[in-house]
């Protein structure tokens, strides 16, 4: 008997053992699949997070110059920082200390695989030209040029419709009959504001008196200033500062005998609110943050696309935009009603303004 019951529970033991390891495997089967559940889980959150990683696009700007020495390049920045934070982008600066280094940072920033690469300036056109040609599966961009290759956007703006209100401001405005504008050269790019800014001072008056000087250079403050001084002396009460940095020239004649300028791209009222009474706008910050925008949502196309008024891509203080200036006497605010009417009319196709480039 008591072989018997050593035998039988040893019998049991094994069957127990065997039950059990058969259930390990059902089990192991049934843990094989929870693994594989738990894999995929696990899977489909690294892919997630990868597809995040993906969705994080890549943009590089590069400027012709540093930051901070001109507004026009500080707001393109303020403009990719804007989508940055809004369309989960990665982005970086490359500053260039001048045109010359632009080539190199392109370069740069190919090297580097970022998905989209923004420049801006004709001063950057040539680089950008010898860069996207040798690299034809990245994608450019760049402001306030164009240059025509398949994978870069061209981003132009329509000058000539702001230069239309800053010509009718002074026709509105002036006393004399008698308006300026101080130009940096005498190019077919710059005649988008000087034709511009005649077409807007003729139909508002069109007697009027339009004085055209040309610096022969963009930084050439002491030489805008003589030519401004000349105007005023022909009876110029308004004279409007083309020159780029030549304008703080213009600038500089105006406070010296008391009459009135405008300056370009930002916002200059504040350098001399009693003399700078308006600036024409170009706004670089808009225009950076929809092309980043666009390529976030993956709508970006290449060619050549223009900003006007109706895109807020260019435009002129206390008609388009706000100014922390006060508004001049010499303006009013019944001028600057008359200005924003013309402004719509502009945007509907009420009033059409020639390209001169286009003609």
């Amino acid at each position: 008997m008591k072989k018997w019951t050593v035998l039988t529970a040893v019998l049991l033991l094994v069957a127990t053992v065997l039950s059990a390891c058969g259930g390990g495997n059902n089990n192991g089967g049934n843990n094989a699949a929870g693994n594989t559940t738990g894999n995929a889980a696990a899977n489909n959150e690294a892919a997630a997070g990868n597809s995040d990683t993906e969705a994080k696009k890549r943009v590089a700007l590069v400027t012709p110059e540093k930051i901070g020495v001109n507004q026009f390049f500080t707001q393109m920045v303020e403009g990719l920082d804007k989508a940055a934070g809004e369309f989960n982008l990665e982005t970086k600066v490359i500053e260039s200390a001048d045109p010359t280094q632009v080539e190199q940072n392109l370069r740069a920033a190919v090297a580097e695989k970022y998905d989209l690469i923004i420049t801006a300036a004709y001063t950057a056109a040539d680089a950008l030209t010898k860069v996207a040609a040798e690299n034809p599966d990245q994608a450019f961009a760049i402001i306030d040029t164009v240059v025509d290759a398949p994978n870069i956007r061209s981003i132009e703006f329509r000058e000539y419709e702001a230069a239309y209100l800053l010509g009718a401001a002074a026709g509105l405005s002036t006393k004399t009959g008698t308006v300026g504008a101080i130009v940096a050269m005498d190019a077919p790019l710059l005649s988008k504001y000087t034709s511009g800014f005649d077409q807007g001072l003729k139909s508002v008056k069109p007697d009027a008196t339009f004085l055209i000087n040309y610096v022969g250079s963009f930084t050439d403050p002491a030489k805008a200033k003589e030519l401004a001084l000349l105007q005023n002396q022909k009876g110029a009460d308004f004279i409007a500062g083309m020159a780029a940095v030549g304008d703080s020239g213009v600038f500089e004649a105006a406070k010296e005998k008391g009459f009135y300028t405008a300056g370009q791209d930002t916002d200059r009222t504040g350098e001399d609110p009693e003399h700078v009474v308006l600036s024409q706008l170009k706004e670089t910050d808009t225009v950076t943050y929809e092309t980043a925008k666009d390529f976030a949502a993956g709508n970006f196309t290449y060619g050549s696309i223009s900003y006007g008024l109706k895109e807020n891509g260019v435009g002129v203080t206390f008609v388009t935009a706000e100014s922390t200036s006060p508004l001049s006497a010499f303006i009013g605010q019944e001028n600057v009603d008359k200005l924003k009417k013309i402004r719509d009319d502009i945007v509907s196709g009420a009033i059409v303004v020639t390209n001169p480039l286009a003609q």
